[in-house]
């Protein structure tokens, strides 16, 4: 089985996950995303009157209804409606491809190096490793905030902040990976197991704590936020659950074909 076999199933792994993702973001997140700029046009618009109460409005009443008007076409580069159909489709196809392409190789780079786990089970291990340490941790210290939530002015620091802790948490889980596999001779598959996600769960949860802590919710409501940082984790479990799924489906016959082929030259060889 080579890296090629690997990549060209991971790349149409990706593209499938990667459909079936926008199906969910689409269903589930989009609802969220329309809720989260709808108060945040509220607030705007609450502002803007409070602010040209006596002047503009007053002088000429079509002058506010303009002013909104002209604004909303100039910051409307690309539609909203096309942001979250097509603009939607074609990002979730993109990380998708990628995505699968990158877990393709990790796994087959893995093979071999994971005790007695063929394709199919190094498959699944750096998928299940790759949720964690690339979605879900991260998710955990410096979650999705809807557009309402967080300053202007701080958005380039929080960015800084998920992505340093971002290259933390891949590093760790690639160190648990290698851990256990050093482990696996000496203590077996389990006590392996347990002490390298042990590990890297320590590694995330002191790193975690010293990082800055973001907090610019403000008087945002805890609903609308708990749904969409819901809707957003689910979208992100779904493209790896998916590439994972069919990535490990798609090699499961090429597997068993190397693994058939091996046995007859070792039975050839044995006569």
């Amino acid at each position: 089985m080579t890296a090629r076999a690997f990549l060209v199933r991971g790349l149409l792994a990706g593209l499938l996950a990667g459909f079936a993702t926008f199906l969910v973001a689409y269903q589930v997140g989009e609802p969220q995303v329309e809720a989260a700029i709808a108060l945040e046009s509220s607030g705007e618009h609450s502002h803007d009157e409070s602010a040209d109460t006596g002047s503009a409005s007053a002088a000429d009443p079509g002058a506010e209804a303009a002013a909104g008007h002209s604004h909303d076409e100039a910051d409307a580069v690309v539609s909203r409606g096309t942001q979250r159909t097509w603009g939607l489709l074609t990002g979730s196809l993109a990380v998708g491809t990628a995505l699968g392409g990158l877990v393709a190789l990790a796994a087959a780079t893995a093979m071999g190096r994971l005790g007695r786990l063929g394709a199919t089970g190094s498959t699944a291990v750096v998928a299940l490793a790759g949720f964690v340490g690339v979605a879900l941790v991260p998710f955990w210290k410096y979650p999705a905030t809807p557009p309402a939530v967080g300053s202007a002015d701080t958005i380039g620091q929080r960015s800084d902040y998920y992505f340093v802790f971002l290259l933390v948490s891949v590093l760790a889980v690639v160190g648990a990976v290698v851990l256990g596999a050093r482990l696996l001779p000496r203590l077996g598959a389990w006590t392996a197991v347990l002490v390298a996600a042990g590990a890297y769960l320590v590694l995330v949860t002191v790193v975690g704590l010293l990082m800055p802590t973001v907090n610019e919710v403000g008087d945002f409501p805890a609903d609308t936020l708990w749904y969409f940082r819901r809707a957003s984790l689910l979208t992100l479990a779904t493209m790896w659950a998916a590439i994972g799924i069919l990535l490990t489906g798609f090699l499961r016959p090429l597997e068993q074909r190397t693994t058939e082929r091996t046995r007859r030259r070792e039975l050839a060889a044995s006569l």
